[in-house]
C-alpha cells in the first residue's frame, strides 16, 4: 500500500459531510437509535458499565453500512443498527469488543501511576467527592494525557479491525495486524483528520455559544441550540469514518456482511 497524503485527512472529513446531507434525517435517526439503546443498556447493574464498550466493534458498523447505502443510494432505517448482531461475522466482533474492553480497563489502570488511582476510581464510579475531584484535576489531567498516549497504539490496531472483520471476513488477529500497520502508514493523514476534528468541535461550539450569548444573554437558549449542533456533529463524525476506509481498502461488496465460498480478502 502506498503511503497516503497527509491532505487526504481533510478530505475525509469533507466526505463526512457530503454523505450526512445525502440523508440528513434517516442517518440521525440512527444514532439517536443507537444512543438510547446505550441508555437502555446502562441501567443493566455491573454488565451495564462493561456492556456498551463490548458492542462497539458490532454497532460502529452499523454507521459503517449506513453509509454504505448512503454512498449507493440506498435508504437507511433505524433497524440497521442490528445488522453486525445477525453478521456471521458476529462472534468475532464480539471478541474484539472484548478485547477492546481488556484494553481500555488496562489503560486507565496503569494511568493510576500518574495520579495515584483517582481518574481510575472516576471512570469506574467511584463516587468521588468534589473536593476530592478539585483537588486532584491537576494529576489527573496528567493521568488522562498517560491514558491517551498509552491507548494510542490499540487505536490503530482497533481502527480498521471491525470492518476487515465483517466486510473482508478477516480473523481477529489478522484485522488488527492491517488495521495497526495501514494507520501507521497512513499517519500523515490521520493527523490532519484528528486535528481537523478537533478544531471542529471546539470553534464550531465556542462561536456559536458566543454569538448566542451576545443576541440574547441566556445561557439556556445556549444549551438548547448546542445540543442539536453537537449531535449533528458527532453523526458527521461518524460518517466520516467510513471514507477512512475506503480510500484504503476500497468500496465493500453489496451483501459484503456474509461470506461468500472462494472470494479471498483484498489486502
Amino acid at each position: 500500500m502506498e503511503k497516503i497524503p497527509a491532505h487526504i485527512g481533510w478530505s475525509w472529513v469533507k466526505q463526512g459531510f457530503v454523505l450526512f446531507r445525502k440523508q440528513p434525517a434517516e442517518i440521525s435517526t440512527l444514532f439517536l437509535a443507537y444512543m438510547f439503546l446505550m441508555l437502555a443498556l446502562g441501567i443493566i447493574p455491573v454488565l451495564g458499565q462493561m456492556l456498551p464498550l463490548i458492542l462497539i466493534p458490532l454497532f460502529s458498523m452499523s454507521f459503517m453500512q449506513a453509509c454504505a447505502q448512503i454512498e449507493r443510494g440506498e435508504r437507511v432505517f433505524p433497524n440497521l443498527l442490528l445488522i453486525a448482531f445477525r453478521s456471521p461475522a458476529r462472534n468475532t466482533l464480539l471478541k474484539l469488543g472484548l478485547l477492546y474492553l481488556l484494553v481500555a480497563t488496562l489503560v486507565v489502570a496503569a494511568s493510576a501511576l500518574a495520579d495515584g488511582g483517582t481518574f481510575w476510581k472516576a471512570m469506574m464510579g467511584g463516587g468521588l467527592s468534589t473536593q476530592e475531584l478539585e483537588s486532584a484535576a491537576g494529576s489527573m489531567r496528567i493521568a488522562m494525557l498517560v491514558a491517551a498516549a498509552l491507548y494510542v497504539p490499540a487505536a490503530m490496531a482497533f481502527w480498521y479491525a471491525a470492518p476487515l472483520i465483517m466486510w473482508q471476513q478477516m480473523p481477529l488477529g489478522k484485522a488488527l495486524f492491517y488495521s495497526f500497520f495501514t494507520v501507521r502508514r497512513a499517519g500523515r493523514a490521520f493527523l490532519v483528520y484528528g486535528l481537523a476534528w478537533i478544531v471542529i468541535a471546539i470553534v464550531v461550539p465556542t462561536v456559536i455559544s458566543m454569538a448566542i450569548t451576545l443576541l440574547t444573554g441566556s445561557i439556556a437558549v445556549v444549551f438548547f441550540i448546542l445540543l442539536p449542533i453537537s449531535i449533528i456533529l458527532t453523526v458527521i463524525m461518524y460518517c466520516s469514518f467510513y471514507p477512512t476506509y475506503t480510500s484504503v481498502f476500497g468500496k465493500p461488496r453489496r451483501g459484503s456482511d456474509s461470506p461468500h465460498k472462494g472470494d479471498n480478502p483484498i489486502v
